[in-house]
């Protein structure tokens, strides 16, 4: 299991370095079900914001601020609510809603890529961010809402990867800290050892992702990405049904 856990977790940070986003749509689904919804979503949350964080010097003049902003302020208000929900749904539905949102959110952020429409950047961006900050926390997964977002205003994919790591620090500490008072200060059940091997696979794939950067297609990094998510969402549907019917 630790194993699998690591795995997930290396190629999500492989894909965050070579993409901009897509560790959580990654390494989400399969750690939901290998750990279960709450831990599994909290670790995710964690291991996005170490990654973000190591990525932001990186990429640092590319960033945009102003928009940083008016992303994440609703995302933040947004995770208050999402933290609320997760922490008291059952789990086996907590997992099927898991895997319906990042299909959803991967279908529609394909979806959008076809519309030559261009909607008004600041109301585009106060829904993209509450809607991001609501899915990160309850599912671990906010990078679609944004990518929708990011389509719609033809936004340069070398500034919307760069913007999105300070994004992700934010939200996903947020996620993290809301869920802890609204758990009573529920943390993962792993030991040290296992802790350990997540970190380790994490910078990893970071430091893999940094030497690929240059040399992979984000293209193709891209639709590698969506086929793991769609195959990982799916997954977490029907594990998360079969512990309903069970």
């Amino acid at each position: 299991m630790l194993a699998l856990v690591a795995l997930s977790v290396l190629v999500g940070a492989l894909s965050q370095r070579i993409t901009g986003m897509g560790f959580a749509l990654v390494a989400s689904p399969l750690v939901v079900i290998l750990l279960g919804p709450f831990d599994g979503v909290l670790v995710v949350n964690l291991c996005g914001v170490v990654s973000a964080a190591l990525i932001v010097p990186r990429v640092w003049r590319n960033i945009e601020w102003r928009t940083f902003a008016w992303l994440v302020i609703p995302a933040v208000i947004a995770i208050v609510p999402g933290s609320l929900l997760v922490t008291r749904l059952p789990g086996p539905i907590t997992q099927l809603s898991i895997g319906v949102l990042v299909i959803v959110a991967l279908t529609a952020t394909l979806m959008i890529r076809r519309t030559t429409f261009v909607a008004a950047a600041r109301p585009a961006a106060i829904v993209a961010g509450a809607a991001s900050g609501f899915m990160n926390t309850a599912a671990g997964v906010g990078g679609p809402a944004i990518s929708i977002y990011a389509v719609m205003m033809r936004w340069p994919q070398v500034k919307f990867a760069a913007t999105l790591q300070p994004y992700f620090v934010v939200v996903g500490t947020a996620s993290l800290v809301t869920k802890s008072l609204f758990s009573d200060g529920a943390l993962p059940q792993l030991d040290a050892l296992s802790w350990l091997v997540i970190v380790a696979a994490l910078i990893v794939g970071l430091v893999l992702g940094e030497v690929l950067n240059s040399h992979v297609s984000h293209r193709a990094a891209r639709i590698a990405v969506v086929i793991i998510a769609y195959v990982g969402g799916a997954v977490a549907i029907i594990d998360g049904a079969l512990a309903l019917a069970g």
